[in-house]
C-alpha cells in the first residue's frame, strides 16, 4: 500500500471512528472505567455522614477534633490495546474482513480514551509480540496506531494468547483497562489471564464471522488454513468431518467464555455482519 493510500485510509477510519467516539462511547467509557484508585486531597473536619472509616487518628488527637481524610479519583487511565494479527484474522466471507472490524474497534476505543485525556500503547500478537507502542497521548499517537493496525504484516501466521499476556503482565506495571481483540481461536491461557486480570481490568473482544461456525456441504474442497499455510483436500459433505469442525470451533469459543469469565474479566461477542457499536455499548451499559 503505497503512502497516499495508506493516508486516505487512515483518514476514513478516523472520521468514521472518531464520530462513533465522539457521540457515543467517550461517556460510557468515562462512567464504565474507573481511575486507577483514590489520591488522597485534603484533612477537614468531621461532618454528619462521613465515612467513620476515613478518619484521621492523628490530626484528630492533635485537634481534639474529629477530622477526615479526604480523596479524589485519579482519573488518568491507561487503556492498552491487544490485537491479534494473525492469520486466521484475515478471514471474511461477507463485504469485510475481521480485520478490518477488529481495526475499527480499536480505533474508536483508543478515541473513546483520548476523549478522556487517557493514555493508549499497542501490543499487536500472534503467537510472538509483533509489534509494541508504549502508551502515550493525542491525536497523532493514535493515528500511528491505525496506521500500524492497517499495513502491520506479521512474521508469523499462529496464534498465542499466553504470550500476549505474559508480555502485558512484564509491561504494564499499574493498573491498564485492556481490551484484547482476537478471534480467540488459541487454548491455554486460562493461568496467565488468571495472573493478569487480577492487576488489570481486562475485556476479551471476540470477532467472527457466521461462516466459520459451520462448515458447508460443497463437496471436495482445497482449503487453506491460514494460521500454518498449508493446503488440504476437504470432504466437506462427509458429516463426521462437519461434526468434528463445528465441535473444535464450539470448544473454542467456550474455552474462551469460561475462561474469561472465571478470571473476572469482560466479554464481548462481536459477528462481522453485526453492529460492533450496539455490542459495545450494552457492555458498558451492563457494567
Amino acid at each position: 500500500m503505497d503512502t497516499k493510500e495508506l493516508l486516505k485510509k487512515v483518514r476514513k477510519i478516523e472520521i468514521k471512528t472518531r464520530r462513533l467516539s465522539d457521540h457515543i462511547f467517550s461517556g460510557e467509557y468515562h462512567t464504565s472505567f474507573k481511575g486507577r484508585g483514590m489520591t488522597f486531597s485534603e484533612v477537614r473536619q468531621y461532618q454528619y455522614g462521613d465515612d467513620i472509616r476515613a478518619i484521621d487518628w492523628n490530626v484528630t488527637a492533635r485537634y481534639n477534633e474529629a477530622h477526615v481524610k479526604v480523596f479524589e479519583e485519579e482519573r488518568e487511565l491507561t487503556m492498552m490495546l491487544m490485537v491479534d494479527i494473525s492469520g486466521s484474522e484475515s478471514f471474511g466471507s461477507k463485504k469485510e474482513f475481521k480485520k478490518d472490524i477488529v481495526t475499527e474497534i480499536a480505533a474508536t476505543m483508543a478515541f473513546s480514551a483520548t476523549q478522556n485525556n487517557d493514555k493508549i500503547g499497542l501490543i499487536l500478537f500472534s503467537d510472538q509480540i509483533e509489534l509494541y507502542i508504549p502508551p502515550k497521548k493525542g491525536r497523532s499517537h493514535v493515528l500511528r496506531i491505525i496506521r500500524e493496525l492497517i499495513e502491520f504484516q506479521p512474521q508469523s501466521q499462529k496464534t498465542d494468547i499466553s504470550q500476549a499476556l505474559k508480555f502485558l503482565s512484564s509491561t504494564q506495571k499499574k493498573k491498564a483497562i485492556v481490551f484484547m481483540i482476537s478471534d480467540f481461536m488459541s487454548e491455554d491461557y486460562e493461568q496467565t489471564l488468571k495472573i493478569a486480570s487480577k492487576k488489570h481490568d481486562i475485556t476479551g473482544i471476540r470477532v467472527f464471522d457466521i461462516r466459520e461456525e459451520k462448515m458447508p456441504n460443497i463437496g471436495m474442497v482445497s482449503m487453506l488454513d491460514a494460521e500454518t499455510g498449508q493446503t488440504q483436500l476437504i470432504d466437506t459433505s462427509s458429516k463426521t468431518i462437519r461434526l468434528n469442525y463445528e465441535k473444535y470451533y464450539r470448544d473454542k469459543v467456550n474455552y474462551f467464555k469460561e475462561t474469561f469469565s472465571k478470571s473476572g474479566s469482560g466479554i464481548v461477542n462481536t459477528r462481522v455482519d453485526e453492529s460492533y457499536v450496539t455490542k459495545l455499548l450494552g457492555y458498558f451499559k451492563s457494567r
